[in-house]
C-alpha cells in the first residue's frame, strides 16, 4: 500500500527545510524527501554563510518579507537554541547612478531604515579592508549580517522532526501525476506515496520536478572564494560588513572571516552570474578551475588588496535564474495540489525563514497573507494558466536538490 501524508516536501535544503517546520509546526502528517544528504553540497543551500540584509534595491515589496524573515530567523534561534544570524551590517555599494546604491538607498528611506550614505574616503575610514573607486558611494545599513546556510537547514530539520516530520535521505523523486481523487501520487526510487499536497523545493531541479517551469528556472554555475588576509583584523565580523558592489568588472559580493567551528578561514566572495554558464544539474562541473580563481583574485586585489591573501579554498555551487531574477511562489496552473518555492535567482537564502511560511500558507489553504504578486507564476504562463500540469513520469535525469 502506498504510504499517505497530508503533505510531501520534495528538497530540504533551504526553503524546503522551513517549509517542512512550518508545516510540522502546524500538526500536518508531513514527509520531507531529499536526493542527497541533509545538508549537503551539491546545490544552492551551502557554503558556511549567506548575506542577509535588509536594503533592498531589487525591488521595494520584499521590505516586508524581510521584516518577517528577521524575526522568524529569531524566532527559530530560540527553538534551536542555536545562533544563526550574526549581525555585522552590510554595504552596498557603486557609482552613485546605478541601480545597487540608489535602490538601496530608495528601499532604506521609504521603509525607514536605519542608514548611512558613506562615499568611498569614508568607507575606507570605517572599514579599512575596502578600497572603492573614488566615485563609490556606499548604503551602511547596521541590521545586515550573515546566516549560516548549513546550522539552519540542519537547525530546521531537527525542530521539524521533533514536531512530528518523517524524513527520507537518498531517495530520488521518479514522477508524480494527480489521482482521480485529487490527491497527488509521487513515486521515487525506494517506494510510491500519496499526499494532499506537494511541495516543490528542488533548487535547480526544480524544472526537472516541473517541467512547467523548463524555460524559466535555468540554473547557472557559480564559482566562491576564500581568500586569507593579509591584515585578518581588517576582515572579522567585527569590522567587515557583508557587501553587495557593482563595479566596472560586474556585481560582486563578500562576507567576512567565519569559522567559529574551525571552518575554511578566509574572506568570502563571489561575482554574481560568474562565467553565464548555464548547466544541467545533474552534469554541472563542480571542479574549479584556474579561469574561476583567476576572475574572483583579479577583483580582489583590486578593491580588497588586504584581504586578498593565498587562496584557502574555492567551491562551486548554482544560482536558479528566472528571467526576471524575482522569485517563483505559487501553486501550479491546473494543480492547485501542487505549490512550488524555486526561481531564487542568487538572493532567496536570506528569505527561507519567511518563504518557508509562504509554502506552508499555500500547501494549506493556496493562499498566503503575504504580498506575492511579484512572484506568481502566472507573470510567465498568463497565456497558459488554465492549462493543467503533464502527469507521470519525469525525465531520467529528474530529481530533487538543495
Amino acid at each position: 500500500m502506498n504510504e499517505e501524508y497530508d503533505a510531501i516536501v520534495v528538497g530540504i535544503g533551504g526553503m524546503g527545510s522551513a517549509t517542512l517546520y512550518e508545516l510540522a509546526k502546524r500538526g500536518l502528517n508531513v514527509l520531507g524527501i531529499e536526493q542527497f544528504e541533509i545538508p549537503h553540497n551539491l546545490g544552492s543551500s551551502h557554503g558556511l554563510t549567506r548575506i542577509i540584509r535588509l536594503a533592498y534595491y531589487e525591488d521595494l515589496s520584499y521590505a516586508p518579507l524581510l521584516r518577517r524573515a528577521y524575526e522568524l530567523w529569531a524566532e527559530v534561534e530560540r527553538a534551536a537554541g542555536e545562533q544563526l544570524f550574526y549581525r555585522t551590517g552590510s554595504i552596498d555599494m557603486g557609482p552613485p547612478a546605478s541601480d545597487v546604491f540608489r535602490g538601496s538607498l530608495q528601499s532604506c528611506i521609504e521603509n525607514e531604515f536605519e542608514h548611512e550614505v558613506l562615499d568611498s574616503k569614508a568607507l575606507r575610514a570605517r572599514f579599512p579592508g575596502y578600497r572603492m573607486p573614488p566615485e563609490t558611494l556606499a548604503v551602511y545599513q547596521p541590521q545586515g549580517g550573515l546566516l549560516a546556510p548549513e546550522r539552519c537547514i540542519a537547525a530546521y530539520t531537527r525542530l521539524a522532526v521533533g514536531l512530528g516530520a518523517e524524513i527520507h535521505t537518498g531517495e530520488r523523486v521518479l514522477g508524480w501525476d494527480i489521482g482521480a481523487d485529487q490527491r497527488v501520487n509521487l513515486q521515487t526510487d525506494a517506494g510510491d506515496y500519496v499526499a494532499e499536497k506537494l511541495v516543490i523545493c528542488g533548487g535547480a531541479w526544480a524544472s526537472k520536478l516541473a517541467p512547467q517551469l523548463a524555460g524559466i528556472a535555468v540554473p547557472e554555475r557559480q564559482a566562491l572564494i576564500w581568500l586569507q588576509p593579509k591584515r585578518p583584523e581588517w576582515f572579522q565580523l567585527d569590522s567587515f560588513p557583508v557587501w553587495n558592489g557593482q563595479v566596472e568588472e560586474g556585481r560582486y559580493y563578500g562576507l567576512p572571516e567565519f569559522n567559529p567551528s574551525g571552518n575554511t578561514p578566509g574572506m568570502k566572495l563571489g561575482r554574481y552570474h560568474h562565467l553565464d554558464e548555464t548547466c544541467d544539474p545533474d552534469e554541472v562541473d563542480r571542479k574549479v578551475n584556474a579561469r574561476d580563481e583567476a576572475i574572483l583574485r583579479a577583483f580582489a586585489e583590486r578593491y580588497f588588496p588586504d584581504g586578498a591573501g593565498a587562496t584557502a579554498d574555492m567551491v562551486v555551487c548554482m544560482f536558479t535564474n528566472t528571467p526576471d531574477e524575482h522569485f517563483l511562489l505559487d501553486t501550479l496552473p491546473g494543480a492547485p495540489q501542487v505549490s512550488l518555492a524555486a526561481g531564487f535567482s542568487g538572493h532567496g537564502f536570506k528569505m527561507a525563514s519567511v518563504i518557508g511560511e509562504i509554502m506552508a500558507d499555500l500547501a494549506q489553504t493556496g493562499e498566503t497573507r503575504h504580498d506575492i504578486d511579484l512572484h506568481r507564476l502566472s507573470r510567465f504562463h498568463a497565456d497558459n494558466a488554465s492549462n493543467p500540469p503533464s502527469p507521470g513520469p519525469l525525465p531520467p535525469q529528474g530529481g530533487k536538490g538543495s
